[in-house]
């Protein structure tokens, strides 16, 4: 228990959002699946909040318990020779995860470098960038079960995920304590005395933009730390690197996920808008879907980057039309007004619902 009660705007990477009624943060893993079980037992209203990276907290703040996950700590399990399994407490800044296993020679994550949050978040939306999901890493997340509330292990194939999905995004209430991964020992020659990442293979590059940015081939493996450093610079690029001198950092990142929409509703849109299949993803039966950008949408509906409503402290990222960021002490009122002028925009000119990213709370 803290006794100061912060601000949502003080948890959260848009810094937006009040005072919470009451306020709860346990120092280890006994006291976190402690408070969960005293909080899922009762009737009180509650938000279980973590790193803050996607979250829009109300100016009101939130009448109830606010349950924030601090927990850290990295384990190395027993694992087959050439894997490395790692579990993973739910507070452990998530980038944190990733420089570790790169630093390492571990290969399966290094495409999701610089994404803020925490590592317990990471399967609720099964977080992906560059190519790479979690859901390819991810062998089983232990929570604190709503109902039962008892801790359960949970297997990577009973969390249903998909772009940007999970089973916690549909009814299934629980609190993620610890996430356990499985990565690749990539092989390294370490002779010269060199870190692992510098000789490290890491996975093939799935992803045009990475791609170009490392100068090979779609396919191609590339040292983990070639492959981490481009994506950071790709994402600073964009603004998607926490920055507290940069406010296009003042995110809660992607705001709207990339519609995905039957491919002959896709061939009536501009033939240059971006559109990529499912892959995997792919439904067995109905129409074929096809994943449109949702960036292009936007820009093409006449919001550019930087645009803000007139008097707003809101306003679209000047780097990257997907991220609507806090410009100095915006509200999420003034937040919420940008996202639904940007939804209706392109609602108008292209028939397509934009649907936020984020939580709101």
């Amino acid at each position: 228990m803290n006794d100061r009660v912060p601000a949502l705007s003080e948890l959260t990477t848009l810094r937006v959002g009040g005072v919470p009624t009451r306020f709860v943060a346990p120092q280890s893993e006994a006291e976190l699946v402690d408070a969960a079980r005293e909080l899922f037992a009762s009737d009180e209203p509650r938000l279980i909040l973590a790193g803050g990276s996607n979250t829009v907290a109300s100016d009101d703040g939130f009448d109830g318990t606010v349950l924030h996950v601090v927990t850290r700590g990295v384990d190395r399990l027993e694992a087959p020779a050439g894997e490395v399994r790692l579990r993973v407490q739910a507070g452990e800044p998530w980038d944190d995860v990733v420089a570790l296993a790169v630093e390492n020679g571990w290969a399966g994550i290094e495409a999701l470098s610089g994404i803020p949050g925490s590592t317990g978040a990471v399967p609720v939306q099964n977080v992906g960038a560059y190519g790479q999901e979690v859901s390819s890493a991810l062998v089983a997340v232990e929570v604190v079960d709503a109902d039962s509330l008892e801790v359960r292990r949970l297997e990577a194939s009973e969390l249903a995920l998909g772009y940007r999905d999970s089973i916690f995004k549909h009814g299934y209430e629980g609190l993620i304590t610890a996430v356990e991964l499985r990565l690749v020992e990539a092989a390294a020659d370490d002779s010269d005395g060199l870190d692992p990442a510098a000789t490290a293979l890491g996975s093939p590059v799935g992803y045009a933009q990475l791609a170009n940015a490392l100068g090979v081939e779609l396919g191609a493996r590339v040292p983990l730390a070639d492959a981490r450093a481009s994506v950071l610079a790709l994402r600073r690029s964009k603004g998607m690197v926490l920055d507290p001198a940069d406010p296009d950092t003042a995110s809660a990142g992607s705001f709207f996920t990339n519609p995905i929409v039957p491919e002959s509703f896709a061939r009536e849109l501009p033939g240059e808008g971006p559109r990529w299949p499912l892959g995997a993803d792919q439904p067995s039966d109905g129409p074929v879907l096809v994943k449109l950008s949702a960036a292009w949408l936007i820009e093409h509906a006449g919001i550019g980057r930087g645009f803000a409503l007139p008097g707003s402290r809101a306003a679209v990222s000047s780097k990257h039309t997907l991220a609507l960021t806090n410009r100095g002490g915006a509200t999420a009122t003034e937040i919420l007004q940008l996202a639904t002028f940007i939804q209706a925009r392109v609602s108008a000119d292209f028939g397509i619902n934009l649907q936020p990213e984020p939580v709101f709370a």
